[in-house]
């Protein structure tokens, strides 16, 4: 359990270990010690390396500016008749124009620059020529970026032409689901505050999240620490301290939360029952006094 890995002792007047420069006593020292007091009371907290500094905070905000730029690309060319495969090329080519590597590219062998998940795909669709965007389709495009070392990711839903009001009604909910969670993202608060918000919302609305596949920490790398979920409670799951970054990504079903991965790609997972999924992600620092959203 990360709460038990043992930190490095700092003297008081070395230099702090976020690297400001500044004695430790005058930096992290309180920080610290209020951290390790909420760990005595038997809540998980945070490592120091799920902390980031104000350095990697600014270069990981350069990498969001990509993944923000590719998906609005994406929200400015996107209608009937575009193929996945189309997406994926302007998310390759564009990324790399601006500096940036896809990251899921080659990612775990992924073969492709950008998840593209349509109806009933619940996650990581493969983009293919052979996928064309339909009238009264969902799909979500899910982008993810390295620039200098430093990730971002989040995803969009985009309706090609006329979405039934029951898909719209889905794919509102849900990005409605992200937005209540990060409005109990707050230092000093816990993971399962933002998680029971985005939960309470779509069960009240008559859908369904997803259990198996959850948001995650980034920023350093691809997937770090905390594993974000959606079944929490408010008052459980990871102390949220200034500095940690993560998403929150509900993949929310009109049906229900049971799903399946496709056996021939061993990548893209489906509603058991076909209904159609919608998902959102943000990606989000948790500040001094509240959350700021970097990417979305």
């Amino acid at each position: 359990m990360l709460q038990h890995v043992k930190q490095i002792k700092i003297g008081r007047n070395d230099p702090c270990w976020c690297k400001s420069g500044r004695k430790y006593k005058q930096c992290h020292m309180a920080f610290d010690e209020k951290i390790e007091r909420i760990r005595q009371e038997g809540h998980v907290v945070p490592i120091r390396k799920l902390i980031k500094n104000a350095d990697q905070i600014a270069a990981i905000k350069e990498s969001a500016k990509i993944n923000i730029a590719v998906l609005d690309y994406v929200g400015e060319h996107i209608q009937e008749g575009v193929t996945t495969g189309q997406i994926d090329r302007w998310v390759y080519d564009l990324t790399t124009k601006m500096g940036g590597i896809p990251a899921p590219l080659n990612y775990q062998g992924y073969p492709k620059s950008v998840c593209t998940s349509v109806n009933d795909q619940v996650c990581h669709g493969i983009p293919s020529e052979d996928v064309v965007l339909k009238d009264g389709d969902i799909v979500n495009v899910d982008c993810s970026t390295i620039l200098n070392g430093f990730y971002s990711d989040s995803s969009r839903m985009f309706c090609i032409g006329n979405v039934s009001e029951e898909k719209r009604r889905l794919v509102e909910v849900t990005k409605e689901c992200c937005d209540k969670g990060l409005e109990q993202v707050k230092p000093w608060g816990f993971l399962g505050d933002m998680g029971q918000a985005v939960h309470d919302h779509a069960y009240a609305n008559g859908y369904s999240i997803v259990r198996e596949i959850g948001g995650h920490g980034v920023g350093l790398d691809f997937h770090e620490d905390p594993w974000v979920g959606y079944h929490s409670k408010k008052g459980t799951e990871m102390l949220l301290v200034p500095g940690m970054i993560f998403t929150i990504e509900p993949m929310v079903n009109m049906g229900k939360e049971d799903i399946f991965i496709d056996e021939d790609n061993g990548w893209t997972a489906y509603t058991e029952d076909r209904k159609p999924s919608a998902q959102w992600e943000y990606m989000v620092l948790v500040t001094e006094d509240g959350a700021e959203k970097l990417s979305w």
